[in-house]
């Protein structure tokens, strides 16, 4: 048994809520699937959480936020309508620890995408995303075997998978050591022996922001040699930008997540690579996680409260293959 709820106005998001719990078939168990925006790649994260609940036989509540403000309320209502898990993906986890303790302290929860490691989750489902980030760092250096000048664009440095993310490119491109806890402030141009990281441009998750950021770029530095998107819309306006400056094919991107744009652009050779996730896994092992503990099953947190799922690169040679599975799982 499925339930979706996308929403963007919180209003929506509460409205839909209380119909929702007021149609819930009696003893059927009732979980929140929180992402921490709207995008395509939560609409996959939707697939899996949908999927678990038809396999399952529960109420699965997929809710979007728009907001930070959003999605407090988000977690607030599904409190209030009593849902029997919450799985999260935060989106200022240093300063959400209290909000998303009272959540814990009310009903299960977990967190994906993105950790809040000092709160009371009982588990993480994603990938290590300082890791995650140096596969992309290896890309721009496959992509620049002779170095280069390069900028990062990303949607916002308060989410915990956002900083480490970004972290794990810039020591990946300066051969540093691995250090998930090293951080760069990103106003700073950063200067090795081969490349330069121009700066770090964020976007507040604002599309018409990361278009502009990428067309500045390209404005101050017409001799960027690469240019890195590490939020799931950020190669698409990159490439948006490019095409309209008559760029397109000069500059390498590379890019994160699989947004169709950016697949298709690995396959026309726009786009060097991308770092892939597993967002209907994201959701599909967040609903069941949640469903075993309901029931009674800690098994699925024997090995720690981390459960990894890795990453991968995308390039020319593997994009065919992983975009046609991608598709199955959508059901397109």
């Amino acid at each position: 048994m499925t339930r979706r709820y996308i929403t963007l106005p919180l209003l929506a998001a509460l409205v839909i809520g209380v119909a929702g719990c007021q149609d819930s078939e009696p003893g059927v168990k009732r979980f929140a699937f929180i992402s921490n925006g709207v995008a395509e790649f939560w609409k996959i994260a939707e697939a899996g959480a949908n999927q678990a609940g038809e396999d399952f036989g529960i109420e699965v509540n997929v809710l979007m936020p728009g907001s930070l403000s959003d999605q407090k309320q988000m977690m607030e209502d599904s409190i209030t309508r009593g849902m029997d898990g919450v799985a999260v993906s935060p989106i200022d986890s240093s300063n959400q620890t209290d909000m998303l303790n009272e959540v814990a302290a009310a009903t299960l929860l977990v967190t994906h995408d993105s950790d809040a490691p000092d709160s009371d989750r009982l588990a993480y489902i994603g990938m290590d995303n300082y890791t995650a980030g140096r596969l992309c760092g290896d890309l721009v250096k496959e992509a620049l075997p002779d170095g280069g000048e390069v900028m990062i664009f990303i949607g916002r440095m308060e989410q915990d998978n956002s900083r480490k993310r970004r972290q794990g490119v810039i020591d990946a491109i300066l051969d540093r050591s691995v250090d998930p806890e090293r951080f760069d402030p990103p106003g700073e141009v950063i200067k090795g022996e081969k490349y330069t990281i121009l700066g770090t441009l964020t976007d507040g998750f604002d599309l018409s922001q990361a278009k502009a950021n990428a067309e500045d770029t390209i404005s101050k530095f017409p001799d960027i040699d690469a240019m890195v998107g590490l939020f799931v819309y950020n190669p698409p306006a990159i490439l948006q930008a490019l095409e309209q400056s008559g760029k397109i094919g000069e500059v390498q991107v590379i890019g994160f997540d699989e947004q169709d744009e950016t697949l298709a652009g690995i396959q026309a050779g726009t786009v060097y690579g991308t770092v892939v996730q597993d967002p209907y896994a994201y959701g599909y092992e967040s609903m069941k996680l949640l469903n075993e503990i309901a029931n009674g099953n800690r098994s699925g947190l024997e090995n720690g409260p981390v459960i990894s799922i890795p990453g991968r690169q995308i390039r020319k040679d593997n994009v065919d293959a992983f975009w046609a599975d991608l598709k199955a799982k959508v059901g397109e």
